[in-house]
């Protein structure tokens, strides 16, 4: 877990708390968020920032041996949360049936305790699509309700297009394994940045051979001069402990691909982050996330006696007391 420092030097004798206002309207439009501010000599304020760093792609293996280790590696690393990734590719123009996940008290024992936080590591579940065809991409959205996050990986340029433009998805995947047979156009890159997806690129398979690593360079270079840094998430993809890296040994790795400081601490803390709260509005109709207040919760019984006897207004009352008036 990092720690940055803001320092904003107020002029004059005026209280810092009058631009404390302001420096907290600059973290959140930076999409980022601030705990604790501290004041520096008077004259200076600084206000402390906390990365909360984010792994959304871990291979899923069978071995529960394996998958143990690398959530517990993933923690030690400073990691809180994780996703363990589920890759579908449909081999034929049947339609097959959509895997379901494993439940997390399979894959893991116990959750083991983040380093630097006194709360254990988040485990979600992430489908990953790889479509050679349109048509392998099902829009019932009951078929994908057991994962938290759903990704594809397109194969050739117009399926890349229906992926930033059309397909409800979170994440798009770019392939670092081979060399891409389309180039990345920006009409449809910042149409996707504009409905709030995120382009992936993983390390995992640099690390594996001296050829992938080329290719992922590749890759991950050309997609940076289409959405020049925005909305890029950088992951893992693991299978092994070993193929892990830091948080911070990540952010010096994006120096190899053309991202700078900032865009690369975001790309595992602040587009993570974003990236879970699209997948909870995809879940929902219209992207609409509601709260219902409970009635046991509410301080006046005498308010909730008159609403059971049906003395209040009709819009207020409950459906339940409405279907009964009309009844009798």
């Amino acid at each position: 877990m990092g720690v940055w420092y803001l320092t904003i030097h107020v002029r004059g004798s005026a209280p810092w708390r009058k631009y404390l206002g302001a420096a907290k309207n600059f973290i959140s439009h930076k999409e980022l968020r601030c705990f604790a501010p501290h004041v520096v000599h008077g004259s200076f304020l600084r206000l402390i920032i906390m990365s909360v760093f984010m792994d959304l792609n871990l291979t899923f293996s069978p071995d529960k041996n394996n998958m143990e280790q690398l959530i517990d590696t993933a923690a030690h690393l400073g990691f809180s949360t994780v996703a363990v990734n589920y890759t579908f590719e449909p081999a034929t123009k049947k339609k097959q049936a959509i895997p379901a996940p494993k439940p997390i008290d399979e894959l893991i024992a116990q959750l083991p305790i983040v380093q630097g936080r006194s709360r254990p590591i988040r485990v979600l579940n992430r489908l990953t699509l790889v479509m050679s065809e349109l048509s392998h991409f099902r829009p019932n959205p009951t078929e994908y309700a057991g994962y938290d996050l759903l990704a594809v990986q397109p194969t050739t340029e117009k399926l890349f297009h229906a992926a930033c433009t059309q397909l409800d998805v979170d994440v798009i995947s770019v392939s670092v394994t081979e060399k891409l047979p389309f180039f990345f156009k920006r009409a449809p890159v910042n149409v996707a940045v504009a409905r709030g997806l995120v382009f992936e690129v993983s390390y995992a398979s640099a690390i594996r051979d001296a050829t992938m690593r080329r290719y992922t360079i590749a890759n991950a270079v050309s997609l940076m001069q289409a959405c020049k840094g925005k909305n890029v998430l950088l992951s893992s993809a693991a299978a092994k402990p070993l193929e892990l890296r830091g948080p911070y040994d990540i952010i010096n790795l994006c120096s190899l691909i053309g991202l700078s400081d900032l865009d690369a601490k975001r790309s595992v803390s602040c587009v993570c982050r974003s990236l879970l709260l699209h997948a909870e509005t995809r879940k929902t109709a219209s992207g609409a996330i509601f709260t219902q207040k409970s009635c046991s919760a509410s301080p006046r019984g005498a308010g909730e006696g008159s609403a059971r006897r049906g003395d209040g207004p009709t819009a207020k009352r409950l459906k339940s007391q409405l279907t009964d008036e009309s009844r009798i």
